[in-house]
């Protein structure tokens, strides 16, 4: 670890057992906070693609004991319910459906009884893998900055011309991320969905940036997955995480009308009381940086600079 790191988990600690995390708890004992996660990478296997998103299965579980001890974790669908408690709330949420999410994700959740919400991009469903792990730079562990503007803005976030982009102006070379790294089967899907309180919801179908969409593709991209989801799976959420976590007026209209009651972005902090925009709810995203004191302090409500 580095001294930059040390001191900052150092700081992260004291803060911890200073006694402002309590009382910022109490401040918002009746409020609710979507945590978002990605990728879960099961014990003995390797951290590969963007390393942001991919947190090892001994950290997730820590932060689950971690959160248990200081807060209520709440099923999605119970999360715009006005509540009356002595402890803050927790909404545990993966993007993507990786398959590492919904397995080893899914039985640390499992053997502690938690629920959770898994919002799937089906058009990945089956093995497929995602640009920013396959175009990863290795030495950043992430996609280039360039490579990432490029990709939202020129190419709509769209697999297929990202990956296009990369090869032709050699900003990157693609590899296979692992198994773990790719998008579940409908096998494991299926099998996550039955264990208690884990729920599927929409990520869209093909992972595009929404907002710069035509509109009859932006319709497609939100009412094939609910179609597809319900078609397959039982008590499937209409409700939609952005993906990239952009949107806009327009999107969010097109998200009311494909039949979604809500939809998440992947910024932002505790769900407003009461809540007025369902179609731009904040998430508190969680990369696997993030120490499991660090999260501690941010569902607290404790920002360190």
């Amino acid at each position: 670890m580095d001294l930059r790191r040390y001191m900052k988990r150092t700081i992260e600690h004291g803060a911890l057992w200073s006694g402002a995390p309590r009382a910022m708890r109490w401040r918002h004992r009746r409020d609710v906070l979507v945590l978002a996660y990605h990728n879960i990478v099961p014990h003995g296997e390797i951290v590969s693609g963007d390393a942001s998103l991919h947190l090892p299965q001994s950290h997730f579980a820590a932060q689950l004991d971690a959160l248990s001890r200081t807060h209520d974790i709440v099923p999605l669908a119970n999360a715009l319910d006005e509540r009356q408690s002595r402890r803050p709330a927790v909404v545990i949420t993966f993007d993507d459906a990786y398959r590492g999410a919904v397995t080893a994700g899914v039985a640390e959740l499992a053997t502690r009884g938690m629920p959770a919400t898994i919002f799937v991009a089906t058009a990945y469903v089956n093995d497929g893998d995602f640009w920013w792990d396959s175009l990863a730079d290795p030495l950043l562990g992430a996609p280039s900055p360039e490579l990432r503007r490029r990709a939202l803005d020129e190419c709509a976030g769209e697999d297929a011309a990202v990956r296009d982009m990369a090869a032709r102006d050699g900003l990157s070379r693609a590899v296979m991320p692992p198994p773990h790294a790719r998008g579940a089967d409908e096998r494991e899907l299926a099998s996550a969905a039955l264990a208690r309180g884990v729920t599927l919801a929409s990520h869209t179908h093909s992972h595009p940036n929404l907002a710069r969409l035509v509109p009859d593709r932006l319709r497609a991209e939100l009412e094939q997955p609910l179609a597809w989801l319900r078609d397959r799976f039982v008590g499937v959420l209409p409700v939609l995480s952005y993906p990239y976590g952009i949107s806009s007026a327009e999107v969010e209209r097109a998200a009311e009308e494909a039949g979604y009651d809500a939809a998440f972005r992947i910024d932002g902090g505790w769900l407003p009381r009461p809540v007025r925009r369902h179609f731009a709810l904040p998430r508190l995203n969680v990369p696997s940086g993030l120490s499991t004191a660090g999260l501690s302090l941010q569902c607290a409500g404790v920002r360190l600079r």
